[in-house]
């Protein structure tokens, strides 16, 4: 494989929330296949234990499986300290736990109140219990939050999951601000913002893969791929849409502020036309 990020490296450790199914535990079986400790965690008992057996067949020297639920910071604080008594550092932390099912604005309160616990406290709640630690380490590592394209379009539908993410993507962004502006400070952040992605999350379970969707792997490969370059925001195409067209959906996004335009206007029919033709641009 081509060069790493300095931090992933033999030896040291990673740690993945939502580690037992879908992007976490493809990106926990890459860093055991490259020498690093893992430790995971999720909800699932039954998922972790063989998720633990995977890692160990993969090559990690060392696993922990820990059922955890990311919102209770409490539960992420006994985490932490079981990784840190186990492994000592952690050079890799991904905080990747994720749910839908939120609803409208206007509905489910219930359903936001777990979708915004897993997908944004969860993050926050991961941020603030090992990223103190890591940077006392002094020695290179970086955290991986799991946001999503919609957090950033915000389409209609399931507007709890996009605050959630949404959320996520401006405290990755904060929380980068604040490292690099940390003296001596060797830790770094990086937003990953997956495609569609094959995973329990977006289908079924035991569903085929539909041909445009892309797995977890492919979104590991350009994961490490984007991190041995430095970069902050690693969006991931699949095989529907290029970056170019996610970079242009973006773009027609922040215009619906700058050019006054409706909220979400890429979804407005008055505005079908006017979208087409800057997609074309």
């Amino acid at each position: 494989m081509a060069d790493q990020h300095p931090a992933i490296a033999k030896g040291r450790a990673a740690v993945v929330t939502g580690g037992a199914s879908g992007i976490g535990l493809a990106a926990a079986k890459r860093f055991a296949t490259l020498g690093l400790k893992v430790a995971i965690a999720d909800l699932n008992e039954e998922a972790l234990h063989k998720a633990s057996a995977d890692l160990t067949a993969a090559g990690a020297p060392d696993v922990i499986a820990e059922a955890v639920d990311v919102s209770d910071i409490a539960a992420v604080q006994r985490f932490k300290d079981r990784v840190y008594a186990g492994f000592g550092e952690v050079a890799v932390l991904m905080n990747n736990a994720g749910r839908g099912a939120g609803g409208s604005a206007i509905e489910n309160y219930a359903g936001w109140q777990k979708v915004l616990g897993t997908n944004l406290w969860g993050v926050i709640n991961g941020v603030q219990a090992f990223v103190p630690a890591m940077i006392a380490q002094g020695t290179q590592a970086v955290v991986v939050n799991t946001g999503s394209k919609q957090g950033i379009t915000t389409p209609p539908g399931d507007t709890a999951y996009n605050v959630s993410k949404a959320g996520v993507k401006v405290l990755t962004e904060g929380l980068q601000h604040t490292l690099r502006n940390t003296p001596g400070c060797k830790v770094t952040a990086h937003l990953l913002v997956p495609g569609w992605v094959h995973t329990g999350l977006t289908a079924a379970s035991g569903a085929p893969k539909p041909a445009g969707a892309w797995s977890p792997d492919q979104i590991v490969d350009v994961l490490l791929a984007r991190l041995a370059k430095g970069d902050f925001y690693i969006v991931c195409e699949d095989n529907e849409v290029t970056n170019a067209v996610d970079f242009k959906r973006m773009e027609w996004a922040a215009g619906d502020i700058t050019e006054n335009r409706p909220p979400l206007s890429r979804w407005h029919p008055d505005y079908k036309d006017a979208f087409a033709a800057f997609l074309k641009r």
